[in-house]
Protein backbone atom coordinates (compact mmCIF):
# COMPACT_ATOMS: atom_id res chain seq x y z
CA UNK A 1 0.00 0.00 0.00
CA UNK A 2 1.09 3.55 -0.65
CA UNK A 3 1.16 5.45 2.65
CA UNK A 4 0.07 9.00 1.90
CA UNK A 5 1.11 10.20 5.35
CA UNK A 6 4.62 8.86 4.74
CA UNK A 7 5.06 10.95 1.58
CA UNK A 8 3.63 14.16 3.06
CA UNK A 9 6.47 16.70 3.06
CA UNK A 10 9.18 14.21 2.04
CA UNK A 11 11.97 15.80 0.01
CA UNK A 12 12.42 13.71 -3.15
CA UNK A 13 15.16 14.20 -5.73
CA UNK A 14 14.28 12.70 -9.11
CA UNK A 15 16.62 12.42 -12.09
CA UNK A 16 14.99 12.00 -15.49
CA UNK A 17 11.87 13.90 -14.46
CA UNK A 18 11.30 15.24 -18.00
CA UNK A 19 10.89 11.75 -19.48
CA UNK A 20 7.74 9.67 -19.77
CA UNK A 21 8.08 7.67 -16.52
CA UNK A 22 9.71 10.58 -14.73
CA UNK A 23 6.83 12.92 -15.55
CA UNK A 24 4.26 10.43 -14.26
CA UNK A 25 6.26 9.92 -11.04
CA UNK A 26 6.64 13.70 -10.60
CA UNK A 27 2.88 14.14 -10.85
CA UNK A 28 2.25 11.28 -8.42
CA UNK A 29 4.74 12.58 -5.82
CA UNK A 30 3.25 16.06 -6.08
CA UNK A 31 -0.20 14.55 -5.62
CA UNK A 32 1.12 12.90 -2.44
CA UNK A 33 2.27 16.35 -1.23
CA UNK A 34 5.99 15.61 -1.42
CA UNK A 35 8.54 18.33 -2.18
CA UNK A 36 10.09 17.28 -5.49
CA UNK A 37 13.28 18.47 -7.21
CA UNK A 38 13.77 17.19 -10.75
CA UNK A 39 17.09 17.09 -12.60
CA UNK A 40 17.24 16.09 -16.26
CA UNK A 41 17.91 17.24 -19.78
CA UNK A 42 15.16 18.89 -21.82
CA UNK A 43 12.16 16.69 -22.63
CA UNK A 44 13.28 14.03 -25.11
CA UNK A 45 10.25 14.37 -27.40
CA UNK A 46 7.92 17.01 -28.78
CA UNK A 47 5.17 16.84 -27.73
CA UNK A 48 6.10 15.51 -24.29
CA UNK A 49 4.14 14.51 -21.21
CA UNK A 50 6.34 16.89 -19.20
CA UNK A 51 5.02 19.88 -21.16
CA UNK A 52 1.51 18.64 -21.91
CA UNK A 53 0.78 17.88 -18.23
CA UNK A 54 2.56 21.06 -17.04
CA UNK A 55 4.88 19.16 -14.70
CA UNK A 56 7.23 22.14 -14.26
CA UNK A 57 4.39 24.09 -12.62
CA UNK A 58 4.12 21.67 -9.68
CA UNK A 59 7.75 20.66 -8.97
CA UNK A 60 11.16 22.34 -8.85
CA UNK A 61 12.66 21.53 -12.24
CA UNK A 62 16.33 21.90 -13.18
CA UNK A 63 17.71 21.17 -16.63
CA UNK A 64 21.10 19.44 -16.50
CA UNK A 65 23.11 16.39 -17.57
CA UNK A 66 23.81 13.68 -14.97
CA UNK A 67 27.30 13.41 -16.44
CA UNK A 68 27.99 16.96 -15.25
CA UNK A 69 29.00 15.93 -11.75
CA UNK A 70 29.69 19.45 -10.50
CA UNK A 71 26.24 20.76 -11.50
CA UNK A 72 24.57 17.60 -10.22
CA UNK A 73 26.36 17.97 -6.88
CA UNK A 74 25.26 21.58 -6.54
CA UNK A 75 21.65 20.67 -7.35
CA UNK A 76 21.26 17.53 -5.25
CA UNK A 77 23.26 18.46 -2.15
CA UNK A 78 21.68 21.91 -1.91
CA UNK A 79 18.22 20.34 -2.10
CA UNK A 80 19.23 17.79 0.58
CA UNK A 81 16.71 15.02 -0.24
CA UNK A 82 15.28 12.32 1.98
CA UNK A 83 14.73 9.99 -0.98
CA UNK A 84 16.38 9.71 -4.40
CA UNK A 85 14.94 8.14 -7.56
CA UNK A 86 17.40 7.81 -10.44
CA UNK A 87 15.54 7.49 -13.76
CA UNK A 88 17.69 9.54 -16.16
CA UNK A 89 18.85 7.29 -19.01
CA UNK A 90 19.32 6.70 -22.70
CA UNK A 91 16.41 4.28 -22.91
CA UNK A 92 16.11 3.17 -26.55
CA UNK A 93 17.62 -0.06 -27.86
CA UNK A 94 17.92 1.03 -31.50
CA UNK A 95 19.51 4.33 -30.56
CA UNK A 96 22.11 2.42 -28.55
CA UNK A 97 23.32 0.80 -31.79
CA UNK A 98 23.83 4.27 -33.31
CA UNK A 99 25.29 5.85 -30.15
CA UNK A 100 26.87 3.04 -28.10
CA UNK A 101 29.47 5.13 -26.26
CA UNK A 102 26.93 7.80 -25.33
CA UNK A 103 24.61 5.05 -24.09
CA UNK A 104 27.29 3.59 -21.80
CA UNK A 105 28.31 7.06 -20.59
CA UNK A 106 24.76 8.03 -19.62
CA UNK A 107 23.49 4.72 -18.28
CA UNK A 108 26.61 3.38 -16.56
CA UNK A 109 28.94 6.28 -15.76
CA UNK A 110 25.94 8.54 -15.19
CA UNK A 111 24.62 6.13 -12.56
CA UNK A 112 28.03 6.09 -10.85
CA UNK A 113 28.07 9.90 -10.74
CA UNK A 114 24.55 10.06 -9.27
CA UNK A 115 25.56 7.61 -6.54
CA UNK A 116 28.83 9.41 -5.87
CA UNK A 117 27.01 12.71 -5.35
CA UNK A 118 24.38 10.99 -3.19
CA UNK A 119 27.09 10.06 -0.68
CA UNK A 120 27.27 13.75 0.29
CA UNK A 121 23.56 14.14 1.14
CA UNK A 122 23.24 14.09 4.96
CA UNK A 123 19.48 13.44 5.20
CA UNK A 124 19.28 10.76 2.51
CA UNK A 125 17.70 7.51 3.68
CA UNK A 126 16.61 5.68 0.51
CA UNK A 127 17.87 5.45 -3.08
CA UNK A 128 16.14 3.63 -5.94
CA UNK A 129 18.01 3.07 -9.20
CA UNK A 130 15.71 2.33 -12.15
CA UNK A 131 17.19 -0.06 -14.73
CA UNK A 132 15.25 -2.47 -16.99
CA UNK A 133 14.06 -6.03 -17.51
CA UNK A 134 16.63 -6.21 -20.32
CA UNK A 135 19.51 -6.10 -17.82
CA UNK A 136 19.37 -9.89 -17.46
CA UNK A 137 21.47 -12.22 -19.59
CA UNK A 138 18.78 -13.33 -22.05
CA UNK A 139 19.56 -16.88 -23.18
CA UNK A 140 16.45 -17.13 -25.35
CA UNK A 141 14.55 -19.55 -23.12
CA UNK A 142 10.87 -19.34 -22.24
CA UNK A 143 11.51 -18.49 -18.59
CA UNK A 144 10.79 -15.79 -16.04
CA UNK A 145 13.86 -13.89 -14.92
CA UNK A 146 14.42 -13.72 -11.18
CA UNK A 147 16.44 -11.11 -9.31
CA UNK A 148 19.21 -13.66 -8.71
CA UNK A 149 19.75 -14.36 -12.42
CA UNK A 150 23.01 -13.05 -13.93
CA UNK A 151 23.28 -9.66 -15.54
CA UNK A 152 23.98 -9.51 -19.27
CA UNK A 153 22.84 -7.65 -22.35
CA UNK A 154 23.20 -8.42 -26.06
CA UNK A 155 22.89 -4.83 -27.28
CA UNK A 156 24.60 -1.69 -25.91
CA UNK A 157 21.45 -0.49 -24.14
CA UNK A 158 20.81 -3.76 -22.31
CA UNK A 159 24.48 -4.17 -21.47
CA UNK A 160 24.75 -0.61 -20.15
CA UNK A 161 21.85 -1.29 -17.80
CA UNK A 162 23.43 -4.55 -16.65
CA UNK A 163 26.56 -2.52 -15.93
CA UNK A 164 24.46 0.02 -13.99
CA UNK A 165 23.24 -2.85 -11.82
CA UNK A 166 26.84 -3.83 -11.05
CA UNK A 167 27.73 -0.22 -10.26
CA UNK A 168 24.75 -0.06 -7.89
CA UNK A 169 25.81 -3.25 -6.13
CA UNK A 170 29.37 -1.96 -5.71
CA UNK A 171 28.22 1.33 -4.18
CA UNK A 172 25.76 -0.47 -1.92
CA UNK A 173 28.40 -2.79 -0.49
CA UNK A 174 31.27 -0.30 -0.43
CA UNK A 175 29.59 2.84 0.88
CA UNK A 176 25.86 2.98 1.56
CA UNK A 177 25.56 0.09 4.00
CA UNK A 178 27.99 1.90 6.29
CA UNK A 179 26.00 5.14 5.90
CA UNK A 180 22.71 3.37 6.75
CA UNK A 181 21.22 4.39 3.41
CA UNK A 182 19.01 1.84 1.67
CA UNK A 183 20.04 1.42 -1.99
CA UNK A 184 17.90 -0.75 -4.27
CA UNK A 185 17.63 -1.31 -8.01
CA UNK A 186 14.36 -1.97 -9.81
CA UNK A 187 13.59 -3.69 -13.11
CA UNK A 188 10.22 -3.15 -14.78
CA UNK A 189 8.62 -4.71 -17.82
CA UNK A 190 7.58 -2.92 -21.02
CA UNK A 191 6.04 0.21 -19.53
CA UNK A 192 3.21 1.80 -21.49
CA UNK A 193 0.67 4.55 -20.88
CA UNK A 194 -0.70 7.89 -21.99
CA UNK A 195 1.82 10.59 -22.85
CA UNK A 196 4.57 8.48 -24.41
CA UNK A 197 5.77 9.98 -27.70
CA UNK A 198 9.15 8.19 -27.89
CA UNK A 199 10.38 6.97 -31.26
CA UNK A 200 10.78 3.27 -31.97
CA UNK A 201 8.36 2.15 -29.23
CA UNK A 202 5.29 0.08 -30.04
CA UNK A 203 2.46 2.07 -28.43
CA UNK A 204 3.62 5.52 -29.62
CA UNK A 205 4.22 4.08 -33.11
CA UNK A 206 0.70 2.64 -33.12
CA UNK A 207 -0.88 5.94 -32.07
CA UNK A 208 1.12 7.94 -34.61
CA UNK A 209 -0.12 5.63 -37.36
CA UNK A 210 -3.70 5.85 -36.07
CA UNK A 211 -3.55 9.64 -36.12
CA UNK A 212 -2.65 9.77 -39.83
CA UNK A 213 -4.81 6.79 -40.81
CA UNK A 214 -1.88 4.66 -41.98
CA UNK A 215 -1.03 1.00 -41.24
CA UNK A 216 1.21 0.40 -38.24
CA UNK A 217 4.60 -0.90 -39.41
CA UNK A 218 5.77 -3.72 -37.13
CA UNK A 219 9.18 -5.39 -37.18
CA UNK A 220 8.64 -8.35 -34.84
CA UNK A 221 4.97 -9.27 -34.27
CA UNK A 222 5.80 -12.49 -32.37
CA UNK A 223 8.09 -10.79 -29.81
CA UNK A 224 6.63 -11.43 -26.37
CA UNK A 225 6.92 -8.81 -23.64
CA UNK A 226 5.73 -8.12 -20.06
CA UNK A 227 3.42 -5.18 -20.81
CA UNK A 228 2.27 -2.99 -17.91
CA UNK A 229 0.72 0.41 -17.32
CA UNK A 230 3.29 2.98 -16.20
CA UNK A 231 1.58 3.40 -12.83
CA UNK A 232 2.18 -0.29 -12.01
CA UNK A 233 5.97 -0.19 -11.60
CA UNK A 234 5.83 3.35 -10.18
CA UNK A 235 3.57 2.07 -7.42
CA UNK A 236 6.18 -0.61 -6.71
CA UNK A 237 8.94 2.00 -6.53
CA UNK A 238 6.91 4.04 -4.03
CA UNK A 239 6.16 1.02 -1.84
CA UNK A 240 9.81 -0.05 -1.94
CA UNK A 241 11.00 3.47 -1.02
CA UNK A 242 8.75 3.39 2.06
CA UNK A 243 10.33 0.10 3.14
CA UNK A 244 13.89 1.24 2.43
CA UNK A 245 13.47 4.46 4.36
CA UNK A 246 12.94 2.71 7.70
CA UNK A 247 14.72 -0.60 6.98
CA UNK A 248 17.88 0.50 5.21
CA UNK A 249 19.52 -2.88 4.62
CA UNK A 250 16.60 -5.33 4.70
CA UNK A 251 15.29 -4.24 1.29
CA UNK A 252 18.54 -2.97 -0.27
CA UNK A 253 18.73 -5.30 -3.27
CA UNK A 254 17.32 -5.81 -6.77
CA UNK A 255 13.55 -6.01 -7.38
CA UNK A 256 11.32 -6.99 -10.30
CA UNK A 257 8.02 -5.21 -10.94
CA UNK A 258 6.19 -6.82 -13.82
CA UNK A 259 2.66 -7.83 -14.87
CA UNK A 260 0.69 -10.97 -14.17
CA UNK A 261 1.29 -14.01 -16.35
CA UNK A 262 -1.71 -13.37 -18.62
CA UNK A 263 -0.38 -9.93 -19.57
CA UNK A 264 2.88 -11.27 -21.00
CA UNK A 265 1.72 -11.15 -24.61
CA UNK A 266 3.19 -10.99 -28.14
CA UNK A 267 3.22 -7.74 -30.08
CA UNK A 268 0.48 -8.90 -32.47
CA UNK A 269 -1.89 -9.47 -29.51
CA UNK A 270 -1.37 -5.86 -28.41
CA UNK A 271 -1.82 -4.64 -31.98
CA UNK A 272 -5.11 -6.48 -32.43
CA UNK A 273 -6.47 -5.09 -29.14
CA UNK A 274 -5.45 -1.53 -30.00
CA UNK A 275 -6.98 -1.82 -33.47
CA UNK A 276 -10.26 -3.00 -31.91
CA UNK A 277 -10.44 0.37 -30.10
CA UNK A 278 -9.71 2.36 -33.28
CA UNK A 279 -11.93 1.54 -36.30
CA UNK A 280 -10.39 1.40 -39.80
CA UNK A 281 -6.85 0.89 -38.47
CA UNK A 282 -4.46 -1.91 -39.49
CA UNK A 283 -0.86 -3.11 -39.32
CA UNK A 284 1.70 -4.67 -41.64
CA UNK A 285 5.13 -6.26 -41.34
CA UNK A 286 8.32 -4.17 -41.70
CA UNK A 287 10.22 -5.50 -44.72
CA UNK A 288 13.55 -3.87 -43.71
CA UNK A 289 16.27 -5.66 -41.73
CA UNK A 290 16.38 -4.75 -38.04
CA UNK A 291 18.91 -5.12 -35.22
CA UNK A 292 18.75 -8.03 -32.82
CA UNK A 293 16.19 -7.97 -30.03
CA UNK A 294 15.11 -10.67 -27.61
CA UNK A 295 12.16 -12.74 -28.74
CA UNK A 296 10.88 -13.39 -25.22
CA UNK A 297 11.03 -11.45 -21.96
CA UNK A 298 9.20 -12.16 -18.71
CA UNK A 299 9.83 -11.18 -15.10
CA UNK A 300 9.31 -13.26 -11.98
CA UNK A 301 7.63 -10.94 -9.47
CA UNK A 302 7.15 -13.41 -6.61
CA UNK A 303 9.67 -11.59 -4.38
CA UNK A 304 7.81 -8.27 -4.63
CA UNK A 305 4.50 -10.08 -4.03
CA UNK A 306 5.74 -11.89 -0.93
CA UNK A 307 8.00 -9.37 0.75
CA UNK A 308 6.53 -6.02 -0.30
CA UNK A 309 2.92 -7.21 -0.61
CA UNK A 310 2.89 -5.51 -4.01
CA UNK A 311 0.99 -6.86 -7.00
CA UNK A 312 -0.24 -5.66 -10.40
CA UNK A 313 -3.63 -3.94 -10.38
CA UNK A 314 -4.68 -3.14 -13.97
CA UNK A 315 -4.93 -5.88 -16.58
CA UNK A 316 -3.42 -5.27 -20.01
CA UNK A 317 -6.74 -4.90 -21.81
CA UNK A 318 -7.82 -2.19 -19.36
CA UNK A 319 -4.42 -0.51 -19.75
CA UNK A 320 -4.75 -0.34 -23.54
CA UNK A 321 -8.20 1.20 -23.17
CA UNK A 322 -6.77 3.78 -20.78
CA UNK A 323 -4.11 4.70 -23.33
CA UNK A 324 -6.69 5.26 -26.08
CA UNK A 325 -8.81 7.37 -23.71
CA UNK A 326 -5.77 9.47 -22.69
CA UNK A 327 -4.67 9.99 -26.27
CA UNK A 328 -8.14 11.09 -27.41
CA UNK A 329 -8.39 13.47 -24.45
CA UNK A 330 -5.09 15.05 -25.54
CA UNK A 331 -6.27 15.33 -29.16
CA UNK A 332 -9.44 17.02 -27.86
CA UNK A 333 -7.30 19.55 -25.94
CA UNK A 334 -8.43 18.52 -22.47
CA UNK A 335 -6.56 19.59 -19.32
CA UNK A 336 -3.98 16.78 -19.34
CA UNK A 337 -2.64 17.57 -15.90
CA UNK A 338 -6.14 16.93 -14.55
CA UNK A 339 -6.51 13.80 -16.69
CA UNK A 340 -3.25 12.40 -15.30
CA UNK A 341 -4.15 13.17 -11.69
CA UNK A 342 -7.57 11.58 -12.20
CA UNK A 343 -5.89 8.44 -13.53
CA UNK A 344 -3.51 8.36 -10.55
CA UNK A 345 -6.46 8.72 -8.17
CA UNK A 346 -8.32 5.90 -9.89
CA UNK A 347 -5.28 3.64 -9.72
CA UNK A 348 -4.75 4.35 -6.02
CA UNK A 349 -8.39 3.57 -5.26
CA UNK A 350 -8.17 0.32 -7.22
CA UNK A 351 -4.94 -0.50 -5.42
CA UNK A 352 -6.59 0.09 -2.05
CA UNK A 353 -9.65 -1.97 -2.96
CA UNK A 354 -7.49 -4.81 -4.28
CA UNK A 355 -5.45 -4.91 -1.07
CA UNK A 356 -8.59 -4.75 1.08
Amino acid sequence: MIDQEFWLGKRVFLTGHTGFKGSWLSLWLNHLASSVKGYAQDPPTSPSLFNVAKVSEVIDSQIGDIRDQELLYESMVKFNPDILFHMAAQSLVRRSYDEPVDTFEVNTIGTAKVLEVARSCPNLKAIIIITTDKCYENVGFDKSYKETDPMGGYDPYSSSKGCAELVTSAYRNSFFKEQNIGLASVRAGNVIGGGDWASDRLIPDILRSFDVNEPVIVRNPKATRPWQHVLEPLSGYLVLAQKLYDNHNEYAEGWNFGPDEQDVQPVNWVLDKMISYWPSSSWELDADSNPHEAGFLKLNISKARNRLKWKPIWELEKTLGKIIYWHKAWKNQKDMHAVCVSEINEYMKDMENENC
